[in-house]
């Protein structure tokens, strides 16, 4: 215990980069849509098949798998504004999403951009996920932030002025949806309200268990919290409700998870 009833410790560099971002974040108007999803049919698949062949399916993995497929359909829910006030629709959905690693004893976070989602099958989105939760200190990502948090922090902030405005560069560099799931650190239902660079993000939230009404019968099913994030000043509300509910649908129907358990009977 410090003489001065605290102790100073160095404020972690990468840090720098979610200060940039909520500076950034600022300049967008985003409305936030709190939906639950059922994932009990999903959940179960899942399970079932760790119980056979003792492999966990990448929840995320899952829920990428289904959100390349409905933005690949909705192609202005990840558009971006350019200087030339015209918006750049994408062909692919790259999608950058954080993973907690551990790095010399610490945890922190790393990003990672997973391309062309909306063209990948889900056994190979889980397969670059875990490669990634492998060897993470490998990755393009990892390389460029180690040096860009280095930077003044004037200069940081003028480049990503300049990044926000550039469709090929802000794909390459910060993909063109984000997903982020929090509530893997902690039980029951929960939403998270992002700071969001993105047209469009979603945050993965906790699952509450819930009685439904199935054939006459109640039945215990199993919720997961979903904040969808939407730029305003890019996506109507009609859109975005319709979005949502197709999103909703393939989730709950546990899409891409039977022919992920298939290849492997």
């Amino acid at each position: 215990m410090s003489d001065k009833g605290y102790q100073l410790v160095p404020f972690p560099k990468i840090r720098r980069l979610m200060v940039d971002g909520g500076y950034m974040a600022r300049q967008k108007h985003l409305i936030h849509g709190l939906v639950e999803m059922d994932v009990t049919h999903a959940r179960q698949l899942i399970r079932e098949h760790k119980a056979r062949t003792g492999e966990a399916l990448s929840f995320t993995a899952f829920t990428m798998t289904c959100l390349g497929q409905v933005v690949d359909k909705n192609k202005h829910m990840q558009a971006v504004r350019t200087w030339r006030e015209k918006l750049a629709l994408f062909d692919d959905v790259d999608v950058n999403t954080m993973f907690e690693v551990e790095v010399e004893g610490r945890k922190i976070i790393r990003p990672h951009i997973v391309r062309a989602v909306n063209r990948k099958s889900l056994r190979e989105i889980h397969e670059e996920i875990r490669a990634f939760q492998a060897d993470h200190e490998h990755g393009r990502e990892a390389k460029f932030i180690d040096g860009f948090v280095l930077l003044p922090a004037f200069i940081r902030r003028f480049f990503l002025g300049f990044l926000f405005k550039s469709p090929r560069m802000l794909k390459d560099m910060n993909g063109t949806v984000s997903l982020t799931a929090v509530g893997m650190f902690g039980d029951g239902g929960g939403w998270g309200i992002p700071v969001s660079n993105h047209t469009l993000q979603l945050t993965l939230g906790g699952m509450a268990e819930k009685p439904v009404l199935k054939d006459g019968k109640l039945e215990n099913h199993k919720f997961l919290c979903v904040t969808i994030s939407i730029d305003h000043d890019i996506v109507d509300g009609a859109p975005a409700a319709r979005f949502i509910q197709r999103l909703k649908e393939l989730v709950e129907s546990g899409y891409g998870i039977e022919e992920f358990i298939g290849e492997v009977r």
